[in-house]
Parts: C-alpha cells; structure tokens; sequence
C-alpha cells in the first residue's frame, strides 16, 4: 500500500482499522457465503439522458450489514432506491440489467410494488414520523395491510418498539405525539415503523446524519443488533461509522461500483487504487 504522510490521516485510518478488529475474525476469502438476499447484474440506470449507475454487479449476503460508501453524487443514495423501485415515482427514469431480492425479479412487470416495499423497508436521512401518535405511526403499516384487530396491533406496535430500542423510553406515552420525540428517538421510532411490517431487508439512507452523536451510537448498536434478523443495506459518508457497523462495503465513484468486499479487506488491503485513494482521504 502506498505510504500517507499526513498525519490527520494516517490518525484517521488507524482509528478505521482498529474499528475493524471485532468484526475481522474467523472470515473466509469468498464474497458470498451465505443465501444472497440481493443479487444485481448488469445494472444501468438513468434519469432522463444522464446515466447515473454504470454496469453495477453485486451480491448481498443474507442478514448482516452491508455499507456502501462514496463522495456526494457518486450513485449511492439511486442505488438504494433501485432496490425497492422508489425511483418509479420520479418521471423520466429507466433501468437496463436485472436485480433479484430474495429470489424475486423485482422489475418484472408482474411484480407487485407494493409488497415490494414491504419486504425491502427505508430509511430515510432526516427522521420523518407522520403527524400522528406514536402508537399510530407504528401501527399505520399493519393497518393499512389490513389488520384492525386491537389487540394484536398494541402486540405489533410493542415488538418493533422493542426491536428499535425504543419502547422503554416511551411504553408510558404511546398516544402523545410522535413530533414530540428527540430526533433520536424520532429515528428509532421510523425503524420501528419499517419493522411493523416484517420486512426481510432494511434499507437506510444516512439514517445518523441529521442526528447528535449520542443517539448516532443507539442506532449503530441497534443496527447490529438487528442484522441478525434482517438484511441492512446503509449509505454513509462516515467511513469509521462504515468500518464499526459493517461485514461488508461497496465503494461508488461516478456511478459506478469501484470495488466491493467483505469490510475488513476494503479498508486495510484495497484492491483498487482509486479505493485506497478515497479512504486515505485523497479526495473525496
């Protein structure tokens, strides 16, 4: 590897590594070892004329979490959305190659999106809980899926406050409103709404940028919490939060997926110039 001078970021690549030391043990050398919960081949994707994704190919794991990193623009927050169709809802979008989630061609045309978005979850940047009670914005899901019964919403809306971390902090105030909440608490609460409809995979958007460190630390403890459940796909622009959370990164630039591994061996031995460059922090 090529030697960094400056000490700001030798600093910051050591911190990185040492990150990486708990979840380094015991792993095998191939991409894939388990079920791939997410297969994309061939991926191209444009908004109009412009082509944003470029011939993407990626196989994601069964359960655990899967990080994908990149400066601004380069394609990851589109990538996101291509795996639960959220960008039908823009004009003008098209896509050229296959993507399966859970053994499912998800662009099929008889594919229902709606159910779609029920298995593959998201999470957004900015915490967005709707004008309601927390009860309520927890039960929305199973209610609009059609499940009225009283007693087994008030189990739904406890068991995903549990699985987000959050019914301790607000078992005693389930009907006031969610608003209310710290913008914390009003992430962890959006994660419990995406969990009311038992999706198999969760996909997260910067879910700790919009939000103080202390409650960045729940999410991240609740995120490896929940990947032995579920299959987590999150975009960061933190590379020591990417290195803590994750099993394994993807590295975008210009649309493009530069290189893709298990976390351990992105971080310390890159196989590709330009990863080494953006994580020693040659730009970016």
């Amino acid at each position: 590897m090529i030697k960094v001078k400056n000490d700001n970021i030798k600093s910051e690549k050591e911190t990185i590594e040492s990150s990486l030391a708990v979840y380094s043990e015991g792993e095998s050398e191939e991409e894939c070892n388990g079920y791939c919960e997410v297969k994309v081949e061939g991926l191209n994707f444009y908004y109009g004329a412009a082509q944003a994704l470029f011939n993407v190919n990626i196989m994601v794991e069964e359960k655990g979490v899967a990080a994908l990193i990149g400066p601004s623009g380069c394609g990851k927050s589109t990538f996101l959305r291509v795996l639960n169709r959220m960008n039908d809802l823009i004009s003008g979008t098209r896509l050229e190659g296959k993507i399966t989630v859970h053994g499912e061609d998800i662009y099929d045309p008889a594919t229902d999106v709606v159910k779609l978005r029920k298995k593959v979850g998201m999470v957004f940047q900015q915490p967005n809980p709707f004008p309601k009670s927390i009860f309520d914005n927890v039960a929305y899901g199973p209610r609009i899926d059609g499940q009225k019964n009283k007693a087994v919403l008030g189990e739904i809306v406890e068991e995903s406050l549990k699985g987000a971390a959050l019914w301790d902090e607000v078992k005693d105030r389930l009907h006031e409103p969610a608003l209310a909440l710290s913008g914390g608490q009003q992430q962890r609460l959006c994660i419990a709404r995406a969990l009311a409809v038992q999706p198999r995979i969760l996909l997260m958007d910067e879910p700790t940028s919009a939000i103080d460190p202390i409650a960045t630390q729940k999410i991240e403890d609740l995120i490896r919490d929940l990947c032995t459940d579920y299959t987590i796909i999150i975009v960061t622009h933190n590379m020591q939060q990417a290195a803590r959370i994750s099993d394994h990164t993807g590295f975008f630039l210009q649309g493009k997926m530069v290189e893709w591994g298990k976390t351990s061996q992105l971080f310390t031995k890159p196989a590709d110039q330009k990863t080494e460059d953006y994580i020693t922090g040659r730009f970016g």
